[in-house]
């Protein structure tokens, strides 16, 4: 019936699904409140986006996102799955310092769904993703 439908609508049902990643520059992000930052990112994530952050997001946020995610677990929404790489920590109290008063958040964060993001293993130097294709064929 979705098919009829999407095919009425002149719309070809193999295109019904596909797969975004979204690259999502820290300035963008940046200028806003912890809360909209939040928001901004799960909205994104529930609408079957893979996220890519330039930078981290702050502890607090991400404690608040996966929060806010097990409260909208729901049947079409199953969760995410989160990553983050950040270069090497500062090695000298110096760096440190400029980094904490400057409010350095470099890095690479990768967020998406569960349904189609099955595991997210990472090391040092590389995030490997890995998806549940067969969702994005519904």
């Amino acid at each position: 019936m979705v098919r009829k439908k999407r095919e009425s609508q002149g719309v070809d049902a193999k295109m019904d699904k596909s797969l975004t990643i979204q690259f999502v520059p820290l300035e963008e992000l940046s200028s806003l409140q912890s809360t909209k930052r939040v928001n901004k990112v799960l909205k994104m994530v529930k609408a079957d986006k893979i996220i890519v952050l330039e930078g981290i997001l702050k502890p607090d946020e991400e404690a608040e996102l996966i929060k806010r995610t097990m409260q909208e677990v729901d049947e079409n929404f199953k969760g995410i799955e989160l990553a983050t790489i950040q270069p090497e920590k500062a090695k000298t109290f110096k760096d440190f310092l400029a980094q904490v008063l400057l409010g350095v958040r470099r890095g690479l964060t990768v967020i998406g769904p569960a349904s189609i993001v099955r595991e997210i293993k990472k090391d040092p130097e590389k995030i490997q993703l890995f998806m549940d294709v067969k969702h994005l064929h519904k």
